[in-house]
Parts: structure tokens; C-alpha cells; sequence
């Protein structure tokens, strides 16, 4: 009998896995004016948010160097990016059921000083609070139609204050390297596990409770963007 409990459970288990949404994470586009986007930073990002899919357990991920000589074959539409004749040809080479598509259209940095500082041999340290704001624009295709079934517009947000140092500290490693550990950084990070949670959420938990969370968010946000606009 444990026998036979234990391989159903093994069998459950590997059901499981196997029906876990298989992803491929497209290189992001820059549509900002963000001072620290610069060649290769696209599939940098296109990384760090793979890697955090792949961290949660829910997702299979396909690795970049199956998807990204694919990609560059085809014709991808800024509407979508993802012709429906030519998405089932993706999905078939690369495995991935679904493209996420990452358009970075906002960055904004604030910093005003709190008072204080000095500067000793060319490093400075000041009294100074930093604000920083990115926005994603998520899509995600569906490769056997080439129909978009997730949408969304992704926030992160940093705040630094106190001490900061202006030495360089790396860490997130390629072409971000030296924007880690500063409000730029974080905002991006904050912005990447957003979409991690919000995939979660709407592609594997869809529990209402959860569902409501984000669609209060995405009404803030869009409340918050049309009280700025003047008709």
C-alpha cells in the first residue's frame, strides 16, 4: 500500500511539472530615456526576469540560446511582435507555449538633497534621498495562435535615503553591472519580481483573491496616469 501511495504521488507530481506553462523571455525593447539602457541590455533584462521565473517553481523556462536565434528569424511586429503563420514555427523549435514581451516605455529619477554631505578623495557622501520609477509594458503571446493573453503595465518603484555612497558597487553582472546597488537598480529588480508575481498569479494560482489584487492595482495606476492627462 505505501508503495502504491507513494508512486501516485510521485505520478501526481510529475503531472504537475509537466502542465507548468513553459515560457521563453523575448530581449526587451526600450521605448524611455533611460540613461542606463545601452546595447545589450535588452537580453540582460531578458535574463534576470527568466531567472526569476524559473525560481518561483511554477514555470519551465526556455533557456535564451534556444530562443534567441529563433527570434531574430522572424518578422515581429510592434504590435505584437509575434506573426500568427510564424508563432507555432517558434514554438515548435524553442518548446515554449508562450513569448513574454517586455517594452521598457518609463524611467524617471528624482534626487534631492536632505541636508549634510561631504567628499573625501572623489568619493562623496551625502545627505540625499533618490526616487526612481520604471514602467513595463507586458505581453504575452500565445505561440500556437499568436494571440496576446496576458496585458499588463508593470510598475517598480525605489526610494533611497540617508548616506549614499557615489563609489561604484556592482553585482547584477553584464551591461547593468554598475546599477545594482542604486535606486535604478532596485526599481528595475522591484519592476522584474512585479511581473514574476503577476505571471504567477494570472497563468498558475488564478485565485480570485489574487486576481482582485492585481486588477486594484492596474486601476490605481490607470486612475493615477489619467488624473495627469488634460482632454
Amino acid at each position: 500500500m505505501k508503495k502504491l501511495i507513494t508512486l501516485a504521488l510521485i505520478l501526481i507530481s510529475t503531472t504537475a511539472l509537466a502542465d507548468r506553462p513553459v515560457l521563453g523571455v523575448a530581449e526587451f525593447k526600450n521605448e524611455s530615456g533611460a540613461g542606463w539602457w545601452g546595447g545589450g541590455v535588452g537580453w540582460d533584462l531578458s535574463g534576470m526576469l527568466a531567472n526569476e521565473l524559473a525560481s518561483t517553481g511554477a514555470f519551465r523556462v526556455v533557456e535564451r540560446a534556444n530562443l534567441e536565434s529563433v527570434l531574430n528569424e522572424q518578422d515581429l511586429g510592434a504590435s505584437g511582435r509575434v506573426r500568427a503563420d510564424s508563432a507555432a514555427r517558434i514554438g515548435e523549435l524553442t518548446g515554449a507555449g508562450y513569448i513574454v514581451l517586455g517594452t521598457v516605455t518609463s524611467y524617471s529619477e528624482n534626487t534631492r538633497s536632505t541636508g549634510g554631505g561631504i567628499s573625501f578623495r572623489g568619493i562623496g557622501v551625502g545627505g540625499r534621498r533618490t526616487e526612481s520609477y520604471l514602467a513595463v509594458d507586458l505581453r504575452v503571446v500565445n505561440v500556437n495562435n499568436g494571440e496576446i493573453e496576458y496585458v499588463r503595465t508593470i510598475e517598480g518603484r525605489s526610494t533611497g535615503g540617508g548616506l549614499n555612497l557615489s563609489a561604484y558597487r556592482g553585482g547584477f553582472g553584464g551591461n547593468l553591472s554598475n546599477f545594482e546597488n542604486t535606486p535604478a537598480g532596485e526599481a528595475i529588480r522591484a519592476a522584474l519580481m512585479e511581473i514574476t508575481d503577476y505571471l504567477e498569479c494570472s497563468m498558475v494560482i488564478q485565485s480570485r483573491s489574487c486576481l482582485a489584487t492585481y486588477e486594484e492595482r492596474e486601476d490605481t495606476r490607470r486612475e493615477r496616469t489619467r488624473s495627469k492627462l488634460r482632454f
